[in-house]
């Protein structure tokens, strides 16, 4: 009898994104390493992201909490409100605008913030809805830019409904992993990411390593975000098969990933 295909969970992350002082023509994104005892994507390479709850449902039935999401569906709206909060969680990196306001908060509110809240958001002793209307805040949907869609393979214990989004970061919000889900945070061009993942400096989960190829591309953060603007998503969910004691990887070649199968270790 087959095994029981394990359903999909509905997950948002966010790849921000500025452009390096250090090297004229690249782009630097924020990723964090994920907590060794963490179950799913342990040690890994990750941009902030998670699952989406039952208050980002409720935040989207109330255009109070957020701006620049006009037109979604319930759906659309859940995915972007989930992606801005978990990267609050993880990061500390607010993206939303004073009422009234069209700038994002500044650094220094910002900073604020994530002291007085951060912790009691991630513990559950407060409600991210409750943060913002403390902080007369709304949700600043409209910077992001939908940039990819990917479902863990049929088959895999843990399974992951996840839409990618990309944004500038807000001026001067630095951010910081938390300790606890992630035990570093760093500021990384996709060509470093990517050699350290070579190299064995860094683990990096198979659509990480692809979406960071891709990025990779960009000179800039504006270019970056006009060029995924310019996009159709394509939903990727890879195809397993076993091969020489290895895993091969199919998905879709008009994805935009520069080939359509993939040989791999091992999936992440």
């Amino acid at each position: 009898m087959p095994a029981e295909i394990v359903a999909s969970r509905p997950a948002s992350t966010i790849l921000l994104l500025r452009d390096s002082a250090a090297t004229p023509g690249e782009i630097e994104v924020f990723m964090m390493v994920r907590h060794h005892q963490i179950e799913f994507q342990s040690g890994a390479l990750v941009f902030p992201g998670g699952s989406l709850d039952r208050g980002d449902q409720e935040i989207a039935k109330s255009p109070a909490f957020w701006s620049g999401g006009e037109g979604l569906d319930a759906a659309a709206l859940g995915f972007r409100i989930a992606a801005i909060r978990e990267t609050f969680e993880e990061s500390g990196i607010l993206l939303a605008r004073p009422r009234g306001s069209t700038a994002l908060v500044d650094a220094k509110r910002a900073g604020e913030i994530e002291a007085a809240s951060r912790a009691a958001v991630c513990e559950g002793k407060t409600s991210f809805s409750k943060v913002l209307a403390d902080n007369s805040l709304l949700l600043a949907l409209d910077e992001l830019v939908p940039y990819a869609h990917w479902i863990t393979p049929e088959g895999m214990p843990k399974r992951y409904d996840t839409w990618f989004f990309l944004a500038a970061a807000p001026p001067a919000q630095a951010g910081r992993h938390d300790g606890k889900e992630s035990t570093d945070s760093i500021w990384v061009s996709p060509r470093e990411a990517l050699e350290g993942g070579n190299s064995g400096r860094f683990k990096l989960p198979f659509p990480t390593t692809r979406n960071l190829i891709r990025l990779g591309k960009q000179k800039s953060v504006r270019c970056a975000l006009d060029d995924a603007g310019g996009r159709k998503v394509v939903t990727v969910m890879p195809v397993m098969t076993r091969l020489n004691g290895g895993r091969q990887l199919r998905i879709p070649l008009e994805a935009g990933y520069d080939g359509e199968v993939f040989e791999v270790g091992a999936l992440g």
